[in-house]
């Protein structure tokens, strides 16, 4: 079976869901491991996931590195590999930068939305870049072997981290700001310069990322996939769906808000859609990951452009990535 890596779940994990990324053929899934967590939440989340690989072995294990993505092909299973969507869990220490690495997080945004101690996030008014710390952060991530994540972060902010990485950087889940003019989607030149660095940019299907939201159809999506090819060449793509299955609403709330705010802060929706978005009816959970596939050929896409975007060049990436330098 070939390689098939999705670079950014946040599921509300159950059995059933890893029940269904083995049905689906998921050799690796990136989680998001913590949001705005303290490094002792941040730890007691690895706890649990502990617990899960302890009750579901023939399903799950842990991933550190390219290796194990191999293993999970080979053995039928998924490796789970982690990641932060804030720097939260390393607090103001960046020595917690090489705990984090030891303890298996392999990925770490800069940001969330907001300003943090290391960048600006996508939805402040004014983009400063990174900070000391962060050029001092991301240097510490180069060297232990995490990778920088912007998928949060504003145009500057990213476009320093790409400058200042002396490792590829990524943005796992989001799409082009030319296909849909969301907030968080990325601008041509901001993928231009991660792709022209030998960084990874993830396809999203969160609805909020998409060209007409939830009524997204499969072919809309893929021939944005394809343009983004012929743009920053197809050995740069590959998938991050953002799939947040199962999850209840307060965890929007949750992910948005933080401790940061008495206010909901609506992000990409509006008042009127404040809870998660139904999925496309081509993407609902694991087992769809086909559809993908199929859509991205009919696109017009070659066998080893799609073999790639789902999955081998997210493997290359971890191949260069997790080791210390």
């Amino acid at each position: 079976m070939k390689l098939l890596i999705d670079n950014l779940q946040y599921a509300n994990w159950s059995e059933p869901i890893f029940q269904q990324m083995n049905e689906g053929g998921v050799h690796a899934v990136h989680v998001t491991i913590a949001y705005h967590e303290s490094f002792r939440e941040m730890v007691l989340n690895l706890e649990a996931f502990n617990r899960w690989f302890e009750r579901l072995p023939h399903l799950i294990f842990k991933g550190t590195t390219a290796a194990d993505v191999l293993k999970a092909q080979k053995e039928g299973r998924t490796a789970i590999f982690f990641g932060f969507q804030n720097p939260s869990p390393i607090e103001d220490d960046i020595g917690l930068v090489e705990i984090c690495h030891q303890l298996g997080i392999r990925f770490m945004q800069l940001t969330y939305n907001n300003q943090s101690l290391l960048a600006t996030g996508c939805y402040e008014d004014d983009d400063t870049g990174l900070t000391r710390m962060g050029k001092q952060v991301v240097h510490e991530m180069n060297r232990v072997g995490m990778v920088v994540d912007m998928s949060h972060s504003a145009d500057r902010s990213t476009l320093e981290a790409i400058d200042h990485s002396t490792r590829p950087i990524a943005i796992t889940h989001a799409n082009p700001h030319w296909w849909q003019a969301a907030l968080r989607n990325k601008k041509h030149e901001v993928l231009k310069a991660l792709t022209d660095a030998g960084g990874m940019l993830g396809f999203s299907v969160y609805p909020h990322h998409l060209k007409d939201g939830t009524h997204c159809t499969l072919d809309s999506f893929c021939q944005m996939v394809a343009e983004a090819a012929d743009r920053y060449g197809a050995q740069n793509l590959g998938i991050g769906t953002d799939l947040c299955q199962d999850q209840p609403d307060s965890i929007v709330e949750w992910m948005r808000v933080g401790r940061w705010s008495k206010t909901i802060d609506y992000g990409e929706g509006s008042a009127s859609d404040a809870g998660f978005p139904p999925m496309p009816n081509w993407f609902q959970d694991n087992r769809d990951f086909g559809n993908i596939r199929a859509g991205l050929l009919t696109a017009g896409l070659s066998d080893g452009q799609v073999d790639g975007i789902m999955g081998e060049n997210w493997h290359r990436f971890y191949q260069t990535s997790f080791e210390p330098a």
